[in-house]
């Protein structure tokens, strides 16, 4: 592959890298509230002891494993780009030599 082509790529995967670790940080954040607020419904479940209070507590906790699941595929993706990041910048310097 020439310079030119891997010095594209690698252009590439940083402006996604970028993204993602901006995308990961918004996860984080509304994985923390949205946490925090399935827990406080899963308190108010357990005191009201009531049928909605607890569909409000297991809607909030779907809500908290889906964005656990994004994040995770996020985090995945992410990874996954840095180990391609990696082997562009391999191949680069192999070339230079």
């Amino acid at each position: 592959m020439s310079r030119s082509v891997l010095e594209r790529k690698l252009s590439e995967i940083t402006d996604r890298l970028r993204a993602l670790r901006d995308e990961l940080r918004v996860a984080d954040e509304q994985l923390a509230f949205l946490a925090e607020t399935a827990d406080d419904l899963r308190l108010r479940a357990l005191v009201s002891e009531t049928p909605l209070a607890e569909r409000e507590h297991a809607d909030a906790q779907k809500h908290v494993d889906a964005m656990t699941r994004h994040r995770a595929a996020v985090a995945a993706e992410l990874a996954d780009l840095e180990r391609a990041q990696d082997d562009l910048l391999d191949r680069l310097i192999a070339e230079s030599k």
